[in-house]
């Protein structure tokens, strides 16, 4: 079954990939490593020209604003993360920009916020943005507007917004690069007979009880968020897999059929609600 649905994502039309902190950041210095961010870009524009609609979420505003900044720690407090993101946002959409204007591409920013996500007009003005983007054939660079609003500050690394935007746009497929390979039973750092789940067909109570780790030490999105996000992106969906960013070419390799990452089947709920769920998971 499981070989089964891969090989159909290579008929996916509409995919949103996201990229966590830990999979831009150089885990020693702080500094963004270069060579990843034009990988995943070739990878990105590679879909885009195969026809596909393509989304990026990055995480790493804060990363880099930090980096910007001096700064040899993680920051504490929130307006200093918040500062920090001010300072990244800026500096990692110009890296963007000038790495797919070389493939020729066209990237779109889009700064989200909860009240984005809530709003049932700014929603739908959101929603209507994409359709244009995608349209005009750009690729949307979305982040959350980490400055002015705490919600992915507090509930992960852009986790959640991956999926809420793969349900906004009606996205047929979610992929989460992080630096985990995908799912275990346990956490693999501290269990070394953790197990690795390959297949998850329907989510359950015992499987969202093996997102209980540890987040990054460059991240702040553990695998409880990753659990919710596919929770999110299945009932509106779209299949969902998550795999390691350590190479950016596993993308293509994903798309392709292979046997990479935890991959969630779709089970789209014809009464699911952003609003109503966002609410229950983020009171």
């Amino acid at each position: 079954m499981d070989t089964e649905y891969r090989e159909k994502i290579k008929d996916k039309k509409r995919i949103v990939v996201k990229v966590g902190t830990s999979s831009l950041i150089h885990k020693e210095t702080g500094g963004l490593d270069l060579i990843k961010v034009e990988h995943l870009v070739r990878e990105l524009s590679d879909l885009h020209n195969q026809g596909k609609d393509v989304i990026l979420v990055t995480s790493g505003a804060i990363g880099v604003g930090r980096k910007a900044a001096g700064l040899t720690e993680k920051p504490d407090s929130i307006p200093m993360k918040q500062a920090c993101a001010a300072i990244g946002q800026a500096r990692l959409m110009m890296i963007y920009q000038k790495f797919f204007a070389e493939y020729n591409q066209v990237a779109a920013q889009i700064l989200m916020t909860r009240n984005t996500m809530i709003n049932p007009k700014n929603r739908r003005h959101a929603q209507d943005t994409f359709g244009e983007l995608l349209n005009l054939g750009a690729i949307p660079v979305v982040n959350a507007n980490d400055s002015i609003s705490t919600f992915e500050i507090l509930h992960g690394d852009n986790d959640t917004l991956s999926a809420i935007v793969a349900s906004l746009v009606d996205a047929d497929l979610l992929i989460l690069l992080s630096d985990i390979n995908g799912l275990y039973t346990d956490n693999p750092n501290t269990n070394p007979d953790a197990e690795f789940v390959p297949f998850v067909e329907y989510l359950n109570e015992d499987l969202m009880g093996m997102g209980k780790d540890a987040v990054s030490s460059v991240g702040t999105g553990g695998m409880a968020t990753k659990l919710i996000a596919a929770e999110l992106a299945t009932a509106a969906g779209a299949d969902m897999l998550i795999a390691n960013g350590g190479d950016m070419s596993v993308i293509h390799k994903i798309v392709g059929g292979g046997q990479y990452g935890t991959f969630f089947q779709a089970h789209k709920d014809e009464h699911f609600d952003l609003k109503t769920f966002l609410e229950a998971h983020f009171s």
